[in-house]
C-alpha cells in the first residue's frame, strides 16, 4: 500500500510502498478514505525538540482518519465489514489507576496511533477494535476525519463551564478554529480569538468570534482590557504554545478564572505563578485528548445537529501523493484542515 513514510530523523516524509498491516484477533484493519493532518504531524515532519525527544522513524504516521472496516479480529464483536469508522487515536491499557476510574484519556500506558505506532497516512489501517468509532453512512469522509481533532477543541472547552461566559482562544490554527466554533454553540457571551495570522483569525471570524485580535499587531492586554471592561476572560483556551501567548493568557484571565491548556510548548515556559496564578485563584488544567467516549458523543451531536458547522474549517484537500503540498501549507499558516485522500 501507499503510505507517507517518517524515513528518518529530519525534516520531511516520503510516500513509500510498504506491507498492509495484519491484524490480531482483537483489531480491525480499516481502509482510509480520509486523512487529516494534525499540528502534531507537522512537529513529526519539521523534526522540532518535541518530536526529536517523542518520535522514532521509520515507520507511517498520521492519527486523524475516516475509512470503511474491511477485516475483522476474530475476537471482535459489535464492529463489522463495511461499517464507517473513525477512530479514538489513544491506545489505553485499561489496567492502570487512570483507566480504572473512568480517566483512560489519562491512562499512565498511553500510546498514540500515528505518533508510538504505525498510522493512518496510508491505504489501510489496522487498530485495536475498542478504539473504533461508528460514524453515520451519510457523514462525508472528510468531515468524519476530523472528528478526533474537534474532539480535542470540545474537551478543551467544555472542561468547565462556558455558558455566559467570556472566553479567549489563543492560537487560530485548526482546532483553535474549531474551539471557537464550539464556544459559540455552547453559549459563550464573547469570543475572542488571538493569532498572528489574519488568515486564521478570518477563520476564526466566520466561525463565530465576537473579536479577534492580531497578537503582532496590537496590545494584547490591553485590547482585552477593553473588551472585557477591564474584567479580563473568565475562560482562556491556550492552543498556540508560544511563550509569550502562554504568559498573556495567564495574565488576562480574570479573578477565579480557568486556564486550559491544549498546546504543546516545545520548551519549559516560565510562568509567574505567585501573581498570575496563586493570587488569581485560577483554575489550570492540561487537556490531553478526550475524555473516552463522553467526547466523542458530544462532537458526534454537535455536528448532526447543526450547531457547530466544521466544514468551515476545511480548507484544502489533496491526493496522499501531494502531501507535501499540504505540510507546505500548514507550516506556512494559509490553511484551515488539511484532508489528504488515499
Amino acid at each position: 500500500m501507499k503510505a507517507v513514510v517518517k524515513t528518518k530523523r529530519g525534516f520531511g516524509a516520503e510516500l513509500m510502498m510498504i506491507d498492509i498491516p495484519s491484524i490480531r484477533d482483537d483489531e480491525v484493519l480499516i481502509k482510509v478514505k480520509a486523512t487529516s493532518i494534525c499540528g502534531t504531524d507537522v512537529h513529526i515532519y519539521t523534526w522540532d525538540d518535541w518530536a526529536k525527544n517523542r518520535v522514532n522513524p521509520p515507520y507511517a504516521f498520521g492519527h486523524e482518519f475516516a475509512g470503511e472496516v474491511v477485516e475483522v479480529g476474530a475476537a471482535v464483536s459489535g464492529i463489522h465489514i463495511g461499517d464507517h469508522v473513525s477512530a479514538e487515536t489513544h491506545i489505553v491499557c485499561g489496567r492502570c489507576p487512570q483507566c480504572m476510574t473512568g480517566q483512560s484519556h489519562i491512562c499512565q500506558e498511553t500510546q498514540i496511533i500515528g505518533v508510538d505506532t504505525q498510522g493512518c497516512f496510508a491505504e489501510y489501517v489496522a487498530l485495536p477494535a475498542q478504539n473504533v468509532w461508528i460514524n453515520p453512512e451519510d457523514m462525508p469522509a472528510a468531515m468524519a476525519s476530523i472528528q478526533e481533532p474537534m474532539g480535542n477543541a470540545v474537551h478543551t472547552v467544555l472542561s468547565g463551564e462556558i455558558a455566559g461566559k467570556t472566553i479567549a482562544v489563543i492560537g487560530c490554527g485548526p482546532i483553535g478554529i474549531m474551539a471557537v466554533g464550539v464556544a459559540k454553540a455552547s453559549g459563550a457571551s464573547k469570543i475572542i480569538a488571538l493569532d498572528v495570522n489574519e488568515y486564521r483569525l478570518g477563520l476564526a471570524k466566520g466561525m463565530g468570534a465576537n473579536a479577534i485580535i492580531n497578537s503582532a499587531k496590537e496590545d494584547v492586554l490591553e485590547s482585552i482590557k477593553h473588551l472585557t471592561e477591564g474584567m479580563g476572560v473568565d475562560v482562556v483556551c491556550e492552543m498556540s504554545g508560544h511563550p509569550d501567548a502562554i504568559n498573556q493568557g495567564f495574565k488576562m484571565a480574570t479573578n477565579g478564572g480557568r486556564v486550559s491548556i491544549l498546546s504543546l510548548p516545545v520548551k519549559p515556559v516560565s510562568i509567574d505563578i505567585t501573581n498570575d496564578i496563586v493570587f488569581k485563584g485560577l483554575t489550570v488544567q492540561g487537556i490531553t485528548g478526550r475524555q473516552m467516549f463522553k467526547t466523542w458523543q458530544q462532537v458526534s451531536r454537535l455536528l448532526k445537529s447543526g450547531l457547530v458547522d466544521a466544514s468551515k474549517v476545511i480548507t484544502h484537500q489533496f491526493p496522499l501523493e501531494e502531501f507535501e503540498k499540504g505540510f507546505d501549507l500548514m507550516i506556512k499558516g494559509q490553511c484551515g484542515k488539511v484532508i489528504l485522500l488515499p
